[in-house]
């Protein structure tokens, strides 16, 4: 008797527990540097849409930056438009190679194309917040778009932006999509972030955070800092190439499950 009791104790503990988890399954896919009638790089994007469109239970893809592979006006139209077939909803993150002003495409710009080729994308803003499964996403903008380089700069308005969200969502659990890294577990000083300790600073201050999604650096590399999960992940044209499936679950009372996995592009189908 008191071992069924204690059977039905647990059956409802574990029962509460599904019932208060998170879970979000998503697609990263980064530094795709794609060039408009680059027969190559135009066959791994459509073959990596076509990819993920197999994949089950996927929410949403996330291209954290460098997604054309110079700041040219002609480039960005066919990228949208191929990413356009993808079966879920995608959002962008702005990277040092997408945006110089001197040359004709600022962020407002960049954003502006991306609109007229897909009626769907609403943001007007490099950094936003979206909500999905549960979950809070901030996406931040670290590019500079008058003087691009390699180093990623988080403006002092940027991270107060940032704070302002995480103490908005308190109470919710936190990813941060954004393409400069701020912990590596190999440091490039060429590919490093300004200042990024004031980041640092502000990320440890709220316990929300439940990972910081980024790319840039061309590697695989995930790091756990503070109770912070880091993830940075290789470019897509790495050979051969790849995307990450990212799984997060949440319970309350437990230390949030986060599952990477690298998927590779069919090489076979783009060599066709």
């Amino acid at each position: 008797m008191k071992k069924n009791i204690i059977l039905a104790i647990l059956s409802i503990l574990l029962l509460q527990n599904s019932v208060l988890a998170n879970v979000i399954k998503f697609v990263q896919v980064t530094d795709s540097h794609f060039i408009a009638k680059d027969k190559y790089r135009t066959e791994v994007l459509k073959e990596t849409v076509k990819s993920i469109n197999k994949e089950k239970d996927i929410s949403f893809v996330v291209f954290t930056g460098d997604n054309i592979d110079s700041p040219k006006e002609a480039y960005l139209p066919d990228f949208v438009k191929i990413i356009n077939k993808l079966d879920v909803p995608y959002y962008l993150v702005i990277g040092n190679h997408d945006v110089f002003k001197n040359n004709g495409l600022s962020k407002a710009h960049y954003l502006e194309i991306v609109r007229d080729n897909n009626c769907f994308y609403k943001y007007r803003k490099t950094n936003y917040v979206f909500k999905q499964d549960g979950f809070v996403f901030i996406v931040l903008d670290g590019a500079k778009e008058v003087i691009p380089g390699s180093i990623g700069y988080y403006k002092e308005d940027t991270l107060n932006w940032l704070e302002k969200q995480l103490k908005k969502h308190k109470n919710e659990p936190v990813i941060i999509l954004q393409h400069f890294p701020i912990v590596a577990a190999k440091e490039r000083p060429t590919h490093t972030v300004y200042q990024k300790e004031k980041y640092l600073d502000i990320i440890d201050k709220y316990d929300n955070v439940v990972s910081i999604v980024a790319g840039h650096l061309h590697v695989n590399s995930e790091v756990m800092r503070n109770g912070v999960y880091h993830i940075t992940s290789p470019t897509l044209l790495s050979t051969p190439p790849v995307y990450k499936i990212i799984t997060v679950t949440t319970t309350k009372g437990f230390s949030p499950m986060i599952y990477t996995e690298l998927k590779e592009v069919d090489m076979e189908k783009i060599q066709e």
